[in-house]
C-alpha cells in the first residue's frame, strides 16, 4: 500500500522564515509597529524604542504561533486511538512460507 507524494507542487511561499498567512501577519504587525513608533516618538528616543520592542515582540510572537499552530487549520483529536499495523519482515515472512509448505 502506497502513497503518491508529488514534491514540489502547491508549496506555501516562504519569505524570511515565514510562511503563508503568516507574511501578512507579519507585514500587518510591522507596519503598525512603524505607526506606533512615529506616534510614540512625540516622547522622544524611549518612546521610539518601546515602539520597535513591541514591533519586535509582535513578529517573535508570530513566528511561535507559526511553530505551534502551523500553516493550515487542522482539527485536533486528541481521543482518537490510532492503530498501525506491524511492518513485516520479508526474511521471516519467506521462512514461514517456506516452513508451511514443507509442513503441508
Amino acid at each position: 500500500m502506497g502513497f503518491y507524494l508529488y514534491k514540489g507542487l502547491k508549496k506555501p511561499l516562504v519569505f524570511f522564515g515565514l510562511k503563508g498567512k503568516y507574511i501578512i501577519y507579519a507585514i500587518g504587525v510591522i507596519g503598525a509597529g512603524v505607526v506606533a513608533a512615529l506616534v510614540l516618538s512625540k516622547f522622544g528616543l524611549l518612546g521610539s524604542l518601546i515602539g520597535l520592542a513591541a514591533t519586535g515582540g509582535g513578529v517573535y510572537l508570530i513566528f511561535n504561533r507559526q511553530d505551534k499552530y502551523g500553516l493550515y487549520n487542522k482539527t485536533k483529536n486528541f481521543d482518537q486511538i490510532l492503530i498501525f499495523p506491524k511492518r513485516l519482515n520479508n526474511k521471516t515472512f519467506l521462512k514461514r512460507n517456506e516452513t508451511e509448505k514443507t509442513n503441508i
